[in-house]
């Protein structure tokens, strides 16, 4: 069944110049499977659409239950040279939780 992301983790966010960080973390140890399945690199790409203009990486870590993304040119080019109203990596964690995932029911 279809659910937001936000059902089954939760997210910690960041930014260091034009780049943002995005932490996602299962909220239990079995969802972990979920996410590595659901929440790829294309994915969030796509999710976040012309708001990234470099690619996405994922980074795995399964000893912790999360992954953590890094979005190439998602800021305009940094906090003090960007005409985006909102130029820090924060809001793009919350913003994540709404992508629509597959879950097991």
């Amino acid at each position: 069944m279809k659910a937001p992301l936000s059902r089954i983790a939760h997210t910690r966010s960041g930014d260091k110049g034009d780049m943002v960080n995005i932490g996602v973390i299962a909220w239990r140890a079995a969802d972990y499977r979920i996410l590595v399945r659901e929440v790829t690199a294309r994915r969030v790409f796509e999710f976040f659409g012309d708001r990234v203009a470099g690619p996405v990486e994922r980074f795995e870590a399964p000893n912790l239950g999360a992954l953590n993304f890094l979005l190439h040119g998602a800021l305009g080019g940094g906090g003090t040279v960007s005409l985006h109203i909102d130029s820090q990596g924060k809001t793009f964690g919350a913003a994540l939780l709404r992508m629509e995932i597959e879950i097991d029911e």
